[in-house]
């Protein structure tokens, strides 16, 4: 009877089926954040949205039932088991905040769709790698928010008053949005020599260190890539050896 629940749940008109109905449900949540569509049809609304949930709470437990406590030991799993009962928490008191993330059942085309599954897996792979990177990246905008505050404080507090403001306006400044004409031509013009230090500062965050984040995160979806094609030839290969050892049975038996 498991095995035959779990055959169910694995076809691919299933997989597709629950898909479609969370990209439905994701319209339907949507439309609840609108207070012309709520008028029209909300009774509708808010039924479509309690029978996606249903389905989707069906789906969880016929996976429990076909994989009884190995369900579980998978990460998506407990993904999928963790957002659809966000869902079910009572929309009363302090959990309406939890209610408002119903939209997070979105994010569980990631788990039923393979190819956003292995570009999150790789990002996840290159978690411990970014993490050296992002405390590199820690250091440079401490040591830049101490230096520009005591630079450019007095002068423009409201940007480098402290090292919070300081840290923030970096930080625009590395994302370059306005940071010539808003930020830097300004302090310019009260410290002409500032460039020397806005420059570098540009050079090594955004062009440095952030493509070193990008390029992490590319080289660990290759080898999740890579892994993925290297499991898919070992079982072809095995497949191909177990079709090979059935004839040589076979013309051994005549």
């Amino acid at each position: 009877m498991r095995s035959t629940v779990a055959d169910f749940i694995e076809q691919g008109w299933v997989t597709n089926f629950i898909i479609g109905v969370i990209l439905f449900n994701a319209i339907l949540l949507g439309l609840e954040t609108s207070d012309q569509a709520m008028a029209v049809a909300g009774p509708l609304i808010l039924a479509l949205d309690t029978l996606c949930l249903f389905i989707f709470v069906v789906e969880i437990a016929l996976k429990i039932f076909a994989h009884g406590w190995r369900f579980f030991r998978s990460g998506w799993n407990l993904f999928d088991f963790f957002i659809v009962g966000i869902a079910l928490v009572p929309a009363s008191q302090g959990f309406s905040v939890l209610r408002a993330l119903r939209i997070l059942r979105v994010l569980r085309v990631i788990s039923t769709a393979p190819r956003l599954r292995r570009v999150v897996e790789g990002f996840v792979t290159a978690l411990p790698g970014m993490g050296s990177v992002f405390l590199l990246m820690a250091l440079i905008f401490y040591i830049a928010s101490v230096m520009a505050t005591k630079l450019f404080g007095d002068a423009f507090p409201a940007w480098f008053g402290d090292l919070g403001k300081s840290g923030y306006s970096l930080f625009q400044i590395m994302t370059l949005e306005s940071w010539s004409m808003g930020i830097v031509r300004p302090v310019m013009e009260v410290f002409p020599w500032a460039w020397a230090f806005f420059v570098p500062f540009i050079m090594v965050t955004t062009f440095a260190v952030v493509n070193l984040l990008v390029g992490l995160i590319v080289n660990s979806m290759q080898d999740a890539h890579a892994e993925e094609s290297n499991e898919r030839t070992d079982a072809y290969r095995d497949e191909v050896l177990a079709r090979l050892e059935a004839i040589e049975k076979r013309l051994n038996e005549r």
